[in-house]
């Protein structure tokens, strides 16, 4: 699985930056209570609801890997509506093309 460009640009150019946010992130991995599979989830309705969708293709392939079907994805999307309102549907496209393609 490919992590986006940015991201890549981002570990390239400031390894050192890169290499404290991915510790915090595995820390705050480790101490969640959460199954994986729902923990990548909820990370795709965050991502749909703050418009990070150049982080969707990577964290759906993830989510298929530990067993979410395609419903479950869309439903992770479309469950930030009331709060969001329809701006997560944006991420639909993007998460649909991600999860097809393997």
């Amino acid at each position: 699985m490919q992590v986006s460009k940015a991201f890549e640009l981002f570990a390239q150019e400031a390894p050192e930056a890169n290499a404290a946010w991915m510790e915090a992130v595995q820390k705050l991995d480790k101490a969640s209570k959460l199954d994986k599979k729902t923990e990548e989830l909820a990370y795709i309705a965050v991502l749909a609801a703050v418009r990070l969708e150049s982080g969707l293709p990577f964290h759906v392939k993830m989510a298929k890997k530990l067993g979410a079907t395609r419903d479950e994805t869309i439903s992770a999307i479309l469950v930030g509506l009331p709060a969001a309102g329809n701006i997560v549907t944006a991420a639909l496209p993007i998460a649909i093309e991600a999860y097809d393609e393997e």
